[in-house]
């Protein structure tokens, strides 16, 4: 293992966004055994500073790969296409009106169930997206297909962030 290895071989998997959750989580388990600061308690100083980067890296790493959306992007950049969000807002049209329209009903939403029954429909479409973002860069090997479609869900989860804090302040 190096410092510089990506995330899919520091944890011994390959560079795939279908990914079983399961053996990510016991491979972070294991690899948190072995770079864990407390084991070079008794090597001094220096041992724990390079067990505190590995730590740091292995937790870094747990959190894009277990992460669907985070994983997309990240496999879009170690294949050459960066997602540039920030730059590259554009999106088809029918996307666009999906937007206006799950704001629409959010805004129109009058109680904490309509917000959870918007929840629900959005969560759908993020599923089949994410399952598309999986085709375009397991299946089809569309990379450039696969950080549109990372675009889109971004915007998706932001979405979904606005409709998690409607709902808390509706609680209130």
């Amino acid at each position: 293992m190096q410092l510089s290895d990506d995330d899919f071989t520091l944890f011994g998997l390959p560079q795939r966004h279908a990914l079983d959750a399961a053996a990510l989580a016991d491979q972070w388990r294991a690899l948190q055994s072995q770079v864990h600061p407390d084991r070079f308690a008794s090597e001094g100083a220096a041992a724990q500073r390079l067990a505190m980067q590995w730590a740091v890296r292995v937790n870094e790493a747990y959190q894009r790969l277990k992460d669907p959306l985070r994983r997309g992007a990240y496999l879009c950049e170690l294949r050459g296409v960066p997602i540039n969000a920030e730059h590259n807002t554009a999106m088809p049209g029918a996307f666009l009106m999906q937007q206006m329209a799950w704001r629409e009903a959010l805004d129109d939403a009058a109680d904490a169930d309509a917000v959870e029954a918007l929840d629900d429909s959005v969560a759908a479409q993020e599923r089949r997206m994410l399952a598309q973002l999986t085709e375009a860069l397991d299946g089809q090997g569309d990379t450039a297909a696969a950080a549109q479609q990372v675009r889109a869900l971004m915007f998706v989860a932001r979405f979904r962030d606005d409709m998690a804090r409607r709902l808390s302040a509706l609680d209130r």
